[in-house]
């Protein structure tokens, strides 16, 4: 079934949904020593890849905060690395709690951008290195993170997930415009993220999404 990506607008109940529909994935894998397997083909660890997910929705959510946010840098966060090679974060989940505790970890930073998103005015303009974007783009790069690591977790933990093609459809048309308008959605959304190959299309080894409100382009 292939979905007509019109573009749609992006919305915070995307983002909860996209949120719920992750976490009650994720909480199928409770064995805490799954969590230590590699994250479908990241080089990171299933606990490192939900941090960094975490960490992401987390830092959108504070891009939104500042009363006059910068339109040429990060908020200023201090970002650490736990080892060489995983991912720098400025915030982290306590191992002792568990995978139930990562879980409550994504859900309480999901919750955080999906408010920004409903109180942040849509004229505001924050820095991201994929573009300047709006309360829209943000909530739709928070919706792409879940969507992707959530696929990298459940390949390293054995679960099934396949998110709803037409919320797939309108974080491609927001941020991936130039995306196959051909081909289903989600497999669509792998292809453009670099983690799959399309029909007559290999698996992308370089990619980046436009962030810019697509009136602004």
């Amino acid at each position: 079934m292939t979905v007509i990506r019109s573009p749609q607008p992006v919305t915070p109940d995307d983002l909860d949904l996209a949120l719920r529909l992750a976490v009650d994935t994720l909480r199928e894998s409770s064995e805490v020593a799954a969590w230590e397997r590699n994250a479908g083909s990241l080089e990171w660890t299933c606990w490192e890849t939900a941090e960094h997910l975490a960490d992401d929705l987390f830092a959108y959510a504070a891009q939104l905060g500042p009363r006059t946010p910068a339109p040429d840098r990060e908020v200023p966060f201090s970002w650490e690395r736990k080892r060489p090679g995983g991912p720098a974060n400025a915030i982290g989940a306590d191992r002792a709690a568990g995978p139930a505790g990562m879980l409550q970890v994504l859900e309480a930073t999901g919750a955080l951008l999906a408010a920004m998103a409903r109180c942040t005015p849509p004229q505001v303009r924050a820095h991201h290195v994929f573009g300047v974007s709006d309360p829209e783009g943000f909530t739709a790069m928070g919706i792409v993170e879940i969507l992707v690591h959530a696929h990298d977790l459940s390949e390293g933990l054995g679960l099934a997930w396949n998110p709803p093609a037409d919320l797939c459809a309108r974080v491609l048309a927001r941020l991936f415009p130039d995306s196959p308008t051909d081909t289903d959605p989600w497999p669509t959304l792998l292809w453009s993220t670099g983690r799959a190959e399309l029909p007559g299309r290999p698996r992308l080894t370089g990619w980046r999404w436009n962030g810019v409100p697509l009136a602004e382009r």
